[in-house]
């Protein structure tokens, strides 16, 4: 059965994979949208982005947040370790 996307909801659909980097497969389990209608609006999207400028910077903009989430998650595990591994050491001194 065909279903009636908004341009809105499919546009939210996208940034929940190209800048949150969210898997189909987690899309389709909390929206109940197929993995080919996900992957369709993903390359409608790249396609529009080769003609319009504002398509342009919505898809560049998605994949730098996107790049600076996984820095900053790697950071905070990076930070968590050196905490645990600061604290250990501490210990040892006492």
């Amino acid at each position: 059965m065909s279903q009636n996307y908004t341009p809105e909801f499919k546009k939210k659909i996208v940034r929940l994979h190209e800048e949150e980097g969210r898997t189909f497969k987690s899309i389709t389990a909390e929206y109940g949208v197929s993995k080919a209608a996900i992957s369709a609006w993903c390359k409608q999207f790249r396609e529009e982005c080769q003609t319009s400028p504002e398509s342009i910077a919505d898809y560049d903009n998605m994949k730098e947040l996107l790049k600076l989430k996984r820095e900053i998650e790697e950071l905070r595990k990076e930070n968590l370790f050196l905490k645990k591994a600061a604290a250990f050491f501490a210990k040892e001194i006492d």
